[in-house]
C-alpha cells in the first residue's frame, strides 16, 4: 500500500468522523428545542461508538481489508 492511499484512507475516516459527529450534533440542537436534551451519559457513549467505528476504520486501511463488504467477494 502506499503512502498516498494511507494518507486518503486516514482523510476518508476523519470525513466519516466528523459527519457522524455533525449528526450527532443536529440531534442534540433539535433535541433542545423539544426541551429534552439526551442525558450526557448518552451523549457520552455515541461519541464512544464514533471513536469505536474510526478505529475499526483505521485498522481495517492498515490490514487491507474492507470496512464493509457489500457484495460477496469473487
Amino acid at each position: 500500500m502506499s503512502i498516498s492511499g494511507v494518507v486518503l484512507g486516514l482523510i476518508n475516516v476523519a470525513i466519516v468522523v466528523v459527519i457522524l459527529v455533525l449528526v450527532g450534533a443536529v440531534a442534540v440542537w433539535i433535541l433542545s428545542y423539544l426541551n429534552w436534551t439526551p442525558p450526557q451519559q448518552v451523549q457520552h457513549l455515541y461519541v464512544a461508538l464514533v471513536a469505536l467505528i474510526a478505529l475499526y476504520m483505521v485498522v481495517a486501511l492498515l490490514f487491507g481489508l474492507p470496512s464493509v463488504q457489500v457484495l460477496p467477494f469473487r
